[in-house]
């Protein structure tokens, strides 16, 4: 078996970070954190997930993210597979973030993307069949 275990994000804002994706998934709690000597920059690192997976959070990250329409190298998005997506774009929303794109209509699966705090575009995907086949069908 493989699984990912964690990401290793460098984030602008730990705070307003935190906060977009505590409305993601509020059963995730924060698992440790303390701070660190990056290669000579100091940073404060958080890790926040459940007992299996998390997202580590290292703060005093300086620029800007790769343009998500651009075809620089680098991270394209991440996806999260979630059983109820309305719950969560809901309480995204209510946290003040808004839907990036609601993502392609697909009888076997419901979408839409989000950009976090630090321009990283999170997909969040709710299956609507247990089948491999027709959840990885690229047909409208």
């Amino acid at each position: 078996m493989i699984r990912l275990e964690h990401i290793n994000i460098v984030v602008k804002d730990m705070l307003e970070t935190l906060t977009f994706y505590q409305a993601a998934f509020p059963h995730w709690t924060i698992r440790n954190q303390g701070e660190a000597n990056w290669y000579g920059t100091q940073r404060s690192w958080l890790h926040f997930g459940d007992e299996y997976n998390y997202l580590t959070f290292n703060d005093n990250g300086i620029g800007e993210n790769r343009d998500l329409k651009g075809s620089q190298v680098g991270l394209a998005h991440m996806a999260f597979e979630v059983k109820n997506i309305s719950a969560v774009m809901s309480r995204l929303r209510s946290a003040g973030f808004l839907p990036h794109n609601s993502g392609a209509k697909n009888q076997f699966r419901k979408n839409c993307y989000f950009i976090d705090p630090n321009g990283f575009e999170i997909e969040f995907v709710e299956y609507l069949t247990d089948l491999p086949s027709q959840r990885n069908n690229s047909d409208d």
